[in-house]
């Protein structure tokens, strides 16, 4: 043990912690603020760690196998674990979700298939493009329901990231945004768009990574069979 596997550790910690402050009234019985503005605070304090935890390790030169199979796994629960609250708060729909966990478990398992035969399919670009993604989706839905009344899902259409325009609160927003007289209101409605935003970007690198490193897994593959 060492003090980046610390604090992957304690990002696994954080995650049950975030369920109970936004599914339970502990946050307003103990501290006296809403679940939501407790989970933003400990959601970003976990996203801090893994910055730290990675940084830290190559520094310290620390690197450690415990440290390598630890790091995605805290990564993955804490994802999954408040997009899927997410959900469950009407904040984000289900089928982006699906979506995002589906392809984490596809390329855990191509990963597997790959070791069997020797072959290592190195993290891209894109996968961290995604994870970023998904960390400021989490974060904005969450701080634009901070005050405790958290908006109506989609702004009440089917299909708000193309027609968020029409939505009366939008149109508020950016008219008070010309004013420079931004409302708390105002300021939930543009953590709410961007939240949407980033999620949309997190679906879409989520499918063009995975198809990255399918295409990676093939060639590697085929030049295998080649050499044989």
């Amino acid at each position: 043990m060492n003090l980046p596997n610390y604090l992957t550790f304690a990002r696994i910690v954080v995650v049950p912690l975030i369920v109970v402050v936004l599914l339970t009234p502990v946050a307003e019985s103990w501290v006296g603020v809403s679940g939501y503005a407790a989970a933003v605070v400990l959601f970003i304090a976990a996203s801090l760690t893994d910055i730290l935890d990675g940084h830290l390790a190559r520094r310290r030169k620390q690197v450690s196998t415990l440290g390598k199979f630890l790091d995605p796994i805290a990564d993955k629960l804490l994802i999954s674990a408040a997009l899927i609250v997410l959900v469950e708060k009407h904040l984000a729909p289900s089928w982006a979700v699906v979506v995002i966990l589906g392809r984490e478990f596809i390329i855990t398992g191509l990963r597997s298939v790959a070791a069997s035969e020797g072959i290592v399919i190195q993290a891209q670009a894109l996968g961290k493009i995604k994870m970023w993604a998904q960390c400021i989706a989490v974060a904005a839905l969450l701080i634009a329901a901070a005050n405790g009344t958290p908006p109506v899902s989609n702004f009440g259409l089917d299909y708000p990231a193309f027609r968020f325009w029409e939505v009366e609160e939008v149109r508020v927003a950016f008219s008070h945004l010309t004013t420079f007289a931004l409302t708390p209101n105002d300021w939930k409605v543009f953590g709410y768009l961007v939240g949407r935003g980033a999620l949309w970007i997190s679906v879409i690198t989520a499918v063009w990574s995975m198809y990255g490193y399918f295409a990676l897994f093939l060639r590697a593959r085929n030049k295998n069979e080649a050499a044989m």
